[in-house]
């Protein structure tokens, strides 16, 4: 018989005497995409175990204040419908939510960043142009690698446009990573409310990959 798919999510209320929950049996069919979000600190309380975009997830955790990433990349949002304040988030251990840069812990919608396709030798897994005015005018420059300062790279101090060749991208208000972050998924961008920002400011750029 064909293997079944994988569930979308699954509840589990938290452990009995406060203690971590026991270790998951590992699938051999699926490779393990998953991300777990706990309502208490230090993995703790009531969590939600999730495997793919998921609009709404309040009807299955009432707050927020720890994850955990199996692997791949994952996009987090403080509003259903992946709208507000979003995060970035890669493998690892999140126990609270300072860890992932977030205000607050509300966390209501999540998105799966898919993996990045194989490439010829030689060739980027990540390509984008940026432009200093709307609708692709002005100076422009491509970019395969992150960019941790595009003003000191590249003198910009605003970014008004976008054009996404290849890969998804986190885009950051701050440099070196920090501020307000933007999901770019391959496709244009021709103003900046396009992603989703208020203003034209961008500090910093990085391929949203699993490794650096």
């Amino acid at each position: 018989p064909s293997p079944r798919p994988a569930a979308m999510g699954k509840v589990s209320p938290a452990p009995a005497g406060g203690g971590r929950s026991p270790a998951r049996p590992l699938s051999l069919s699926f490779p393990s995409l998953q991300i777990t979000f706990y309502e208490d600190r230090g993995f703790q309380g009531r969590h939600y175990e999730c495997s793919s975009d998921h609009s709404n997830l309040q009807p299955y955790f009432s707050r927020c204040n720890s994850i955990r990433v199996d692997s791949g990349c994952w996009m987090i949002y403080e509003q259903p419908n992946f709208q507000g304040p979003q995060y970035f988030l890669r493998r690892g251990d999140y126990p609270d939510y300072q860890q992932w840069m977030g205000l607050n812990d509300s966390i209501r919608s999540c998105r799966l960043i898919p993996h990045v396709s194989p490439v010829p030798l030689g060739l980027p897994s990540h390509r984008l142009r940026i432009y200093e005015r709307e609708d692709y005018r002005g100076q422009m420059v491509e970019i395969t690698e992150d960019c941790s300062s595009l003003h000191e790279r590249f003198h910009f101090s605003e970014i008004h446009s976008f054009n996404v060749l290849e890969g998804w991208w986190v885009l950051y208000e701050m440099p070196n990573y920090r501020g307000r972050q933007y999901l770019l998924r391959p496709g244009d961008y021709r103003r900046y409310h396009e992603w989703g920002a208020v203003d034209a400011r961008v500090g910093s750029l990085r391929r949203a990959v699993d490794f650096y």
